[in-house]
């Protein structure tokens, strides 16, 4: 059955290919280009040598980067909360926090008195009231992008945006075989889950490091309207 939404875009689109004095098109092929220059760009890179670019980056990013392995995690994350003074955390709901070891972590973190609350998609609300007073926001990178110090972000259900946006301080853990070279991989990854009919996720956010902003007399300000620090815990999962 054809729903309202439906005939409201075919209407639309109809009316565009009129003005434009053209036929309807059904379907879009997509180019093949003679020059794809967005694949040359460190193509050639070893795993070592996207992390040496990711670690370079991330200077110019105003972002700290701390390395572990599966077993060394929980003290590398304890001893960057540490740091941050943070007591209350808020995640993402991500099985990876259990694969990666984090569970009894955190577990302990709360029972110590210091509130850890799991973005739940059925308390919007209390989500993102909890996330607006957090001192640290922590998700997994989804892709991560070595050029420009990206992660990628796959927002769903239980992948709640403001869990990396409204938090004091923002830390990504990425494990290292999402590390690819710069957004041409992140872009054909999602190309091939619409091709693949996947679950597209409702926001693709790129994050890389915490808020900057120069926009006025080009003064370099940080935390204007995002976290004012960013970690990346950068985890050996092979």
């Amino acid at each position: 059955m054809t729903t309202t939404k439906e005939n409201n875009q075919e209407t639309f689109l109809n009316e565009i290919a009129k003005n434009l004095g053209r036929p309807r098109k059904k379907e879009v092929t997509r180019p093949i280009w003679k020059k794809r220059p967005q694949w040359d760009v460190l193509a050639d890179a070893s795993p070592d040598q996207l992390v040496e670019q990711l670690k370079d980056r991330c200077l110019a990013i105003h972002t700290q980067v701390e390395e572990a392995t599966l077993e060394t995690l929980p003290a590398t994350l304890n001893k960057v909360l540490q740091e941050y003074e943070a007591s209350s955390i808020i995640n993402w709901s991500d099985p990876r926090f259990e694969e990666f070891g984090l569970q009894s972590f955190f577990e302990k973190h709360s029972e110590n008195g210091h509130p850890v609350h799991y973005w739940d998609p059925e308390r919007e609300k209390e989500n993102i009231a909890f996330a607006e007073k957090a001192d640290v926001g922590i998700t997994f990178s989804d892709m991560t992008l070595a050029e420009s110090g990206t992660v990628t972000l796959l927002n769903t259900a239980g992948k709640g945006r403001s869990v990396s946006f409204l938090p004091k301080s923002y830390i990504a853990i990425i494990p290292k075989s999402t590390l690819v070279p710069r957004i041409s991989q992140a872009t054909r990854m999602l190309h091939q889950l619409v091709e693949e009919d996947q679950p597209f996720p409702s926001c693709v956010n790129f994050v890389s490091g915490p808020s900057n902003s120069a926009d006025i007399e080009m003064n370099l300000v940080v935390g204007v309207h995002g976290p004012v620090r960013a970690c990346y815990i950068l985890v050996d999962d092979k």
